[in-house]
């Protein structure tokens, strides 16, 4: 980044870009008090990098304003999300803090903001030159973040799309870093997410910078060919959209072309050369439908299929009904390929407006068509849409996302992952305190425990964690602990470090210590229920086994009470 003050150039070209984004925010958002946050945050983060600019030389200020036009235009959030994205790289960067924008603006907007300085920390902690090994624990980090609210990977992504497209602006090693992170994170969440559009332009450009030449085949044979076959295509297109205007449908048709990615990927993946690539074409009827009646909505791609299959011969083996059986990911379609006049297979895809709408931005499109067209953010439907989410990110579907099978059962796992001084990563289980944390790095530390600084700010040994933040445990030789520490401990193995200091020092509280424990338990604390167990040893008589049995169970969450007898 560089500094210098901006032209009437640059000012135009920030006014423009600004106006481009209001007028898409408006689709997005319900009256001008909404509107009125969007130029607020655009004002601040403006205030915020005022004179510092790109490597390309343009004011810094067109990066999160080009984001939250991604985010509203090919993901389809809203307002909060809008303004998140404009805010997105002012903590760090500029002289506000997140508690800043907190005050600003509110809880929602600044959580979200924080979700992605915490992100990208998570994502810096990286060498440029990251393994696949170290990509895919990257990946598991960036699931375990979206835990607590999706949209921080979503505006993420967009942020992502926006790098990338401005690749020949980065140093050598920011643009390695950029395409590895693309390639084995960003692809797949895109894929798994169902944004389409974001996916394919991700998937080009990684391509044309790490395999330049295969790139620049492939895209000028596509351009030949096109050039050839656009005649064929229009006088393909043609029979069908009479047949349909003759039925008295409202529709509009797309060409289009397999992409340089998705071509590339075929040819190596079946070992076919570029002239056995037969479905190169692709032609798209999106249809509106004639009632609200989902049902009917779905019937009548049935019936526009049938039209189309009365004026040309189709491939049996290529026809994929994506409607009666959606993808994980939401998506729904019928897809067929037929024989052209001209000798060419073509796949058609049929869709309504909604499907297509859902294909191309995703999940977060299917709560445009329940909300009069907007997407609402309020927290009971975003509630519902997380647990959408959560529940394709836990399938077994390996077809959409093969990073998913590694860290499946790690997923499911509430946990977070935060930071030491020195910037190690460690995940612990979500709701842990700071307390929890340092019986985490050692016993001696939760023991000695007198405080902590988290994010640089001193706070309680009981302040809960969140994703992504720096914990300093501050001790002191002679602390020791407190029976009282059980009652805001969360993990099992802290309450565990805790008890076992108690009955090997102090066994004069141990009574406070167990009566404490027993009010968590009878509260309803499902994590402190005591499972008994009872082993009863035949036939071994090595010494000292009996306690080693007894602590490495007591190791486990749940278990309080072990009794081991001879037979």
């Amino acid at each position: 980044m560089t500094s210098g003050a901006f032209t009437e150039k640059d000012n135009l070209a920030v006014r423009s870009s600004f106006e481009r984004l209001l007028t898409l925010a408006r689709g997005r958002c319900r009256g001008e008090e909404q509107i009125a946050l969007i130029k607020k945050a655009f004002e601040l983060a403006c205030e915020g990098h005022r004179g510092v600019r790109l490597h390309s030389g343009e004011p810094y200020i067109l990066h999160p304003l080009a984001v939250a036009e991604i985010v509203v235009s090919k993901v389809g959030l809203g307002y909060h999300s809008i303004c998140a994205a404009l805010l997105h790289d002012v903590p760090g960067n500029t002289q506000y803090t997140v508690d800043n924008i907190r005050t600003l603006f509110d809880d929602k907007i600044a959580r979200l903001v924080e979700g992605l300085v915490n992100l990208e920390k998570i994502l810096r902690t990286s060498p440029a030159a990251a393994s696949e090994s170290e990509q895919a624990e990257n990946f598991k980090r960036v699931l375990l973040t979206m835990g607590d609210d999706v949209r921080v990977v979503l505006i993420k992504l967009a942020d992502q799309l926006q790098n990338c497209r401005n690749l020949d602006d980065k140093t050598e090693s920011d643009r390695e870093r950029l395409l590895g992170e693309t390639m084995f994170i960003f692809i797949p969440l895109a894929h798994r997410l169902g944004l389409y559009s974001i996916k394919s332009e991700l998937e080009n450009i990684w391509l044309r910078y790490t395999h330049p030449s295969e790139y620049s085949d492939i895209e000028s044979r596509i351009d030949k060919d096109v050039a050839q076959r656009t005649r064929d295509m229009d006088e393909f297109i043609a029979p069908i959209s009479k047949a349909l205007e003759d039925k008295g449908y409202t529709f509009s048709i797309k060409k289009r072309i397999k992409t340089p990615y998705s071509i590339w990927y075929k040819m190596r993946n079946k070992h076919v050369p570029f002239e056995q690539i037969y479905d190169l074409y692709a032609v798209r009827i999106i249809f509106d439908p004639l009632t609200d009646d989902p049902a009917a909505e779905r019937e009548q791609a049935y019936i526009i299929y049938s039209i189309v299959g009365q004026l040309y011969r189709d491939k049996p083996s290529r026809m994929r009904d994506w409607i009666r059986q959606p993808k994980s990911n939401g998506y729904e379609a019928l897809h067929c390929t037929l024989m052209s006049k001209a000798g060419i297979w073509v796949e058609v895809q049929i869709r309504s407006r909604r499907m297509d709408d859902i294909a191309e931005k995703g999940i977060a499109a299917h709560w445009t068509y329940k909300n009069d067209g907007y997407l609402s953010e309020s927290d009971s439907q975003v509630d519902r849409w997380l647990a959408k989410v959560q529940d394709i990110l836990s399938s077994n579907d390996i077809d959409s996302l093969e990073l998913l099978d590694i860290i499946q059962d790690d997923i499911v796992t509430n946990e977070i992952v935060v930071f030491t001084p020195k910037g190690d990563q460690c995940s612990i289980p979500k709701g842990s305190t700071a307390l929890d944390f340092a019986y985490q790095v050692h016993t001696n530390v939760g023991n000695r425990a007198i405080a902590a600084k988290v994010n640089m700010k001193l706070s309680p040994l009981s302040h809960q964690l969140k994703a992504g933040d720096q914990v300093e445990i501050l001790t002191a030789r002679n602390a020791r602990p407190n029976p009282e520490w059980l009652r805001f401990l969360h993990t099992r193995n802290a309450r565990r470090k805790l008890m076992d200091f108690i009955r090997e020092y102090a066994p004069d509280q141990l009574a406070q210590a167990e009566e404490i424990l027993r009010e968590k338990s009878e509260s309803g604390s499902r994590e402190m229920e005591e499972i008994p167990v009872r082993i009863v040893l035949h036939g071994i008589n090595r010494p000292g086994l009996t306690n080693e049995i007894e602590n490495a169970l007591k190791r486990i969450d749940g278990i309080q009470s072990v009794e081991i007898s001879d037979l």
